[in-house]
């Protein structure tokens, strides 16, 4: 399993230029579905930027913020994006094909991240009992007494250059339009 999640950590974003071809491919948008899907894709996309104004990679464990419902808010937030184009595109094969890399790909990544945040912070653990993997909880995890909660950082979001997403998810709707447009049946 630690082997396939290295090879998923390196394949995930070519394979994801490669999906987006075969999206595009079976995508059979209509105004309804984009903006539908678009309900959908904007909560994945505040997830991603809150998280990612939180996380401070490697040097301590994200606990405040979307970290305090779940323990992936990227990957929450990635999956609510990835269900809100599978709508847009009004493709079943396009919403089987998510899913079953959701479980192939990211799923591994998430374990073996896992696996390394138990070795790099002792505190994992007790965090991992208190908040779910991937379903995010009702009332946030409460940090310990003794910890101020860290608030949300445009800097760290700058730094991660999350607005990539916002761009890339705005690229996106923009080909649906113009598949919809140029490819009227």
């Amino acid at each position: 399993m630690a082997e396939w999640s290295q090879i998923a950590r390196r394949i995930r974003v070519p394979l994801g230029f490669l999906f987006a071809v075969f999206y595009f491919w079976l995508a059979r948008p209509s105004w309804r579905s984009v903006a539908l899907g678009a309900i959908v894709v904007v909560p994945g996309l505040l997830v991603r930027a809150l998280a990612s104004g939180h996380v401070r990679k490697n040097e301590s464990l994200a606990t405040s913020g979307p970290y305090a419902y779940t323990r992936n808010p990227l990957y929450l937030g990635s999956l609510l994006m990835g269900l809100g184009f599978a709508v847009a595109a009004r493709s079943w094969w396009v919403g089987v094909a998510l899913v079953a890399m959701f479980f192939a790909i990211y799923v591994p990544v998430i374990l073996d991240e896992e696996t390394f945040l138990r070795q790099k912070f002792p505190e994992f653990d007790e965090y991992a009992r208190r908040v779910p993997r991937m379903l995010p909880r009702l009332t946030p995890h409460s940090t310990d007494a003794n910890e101020t909660p860290a608030g949300f950082s445009l800097d760290l979001y700058l730094k991660h250059r999350e607005y990539n997403a916002l761009l890339g998810a705005l690229a996106m709707i923009a080909a649906l339009v113009v598949r919809m447009e140029m490819f009227r049946p």
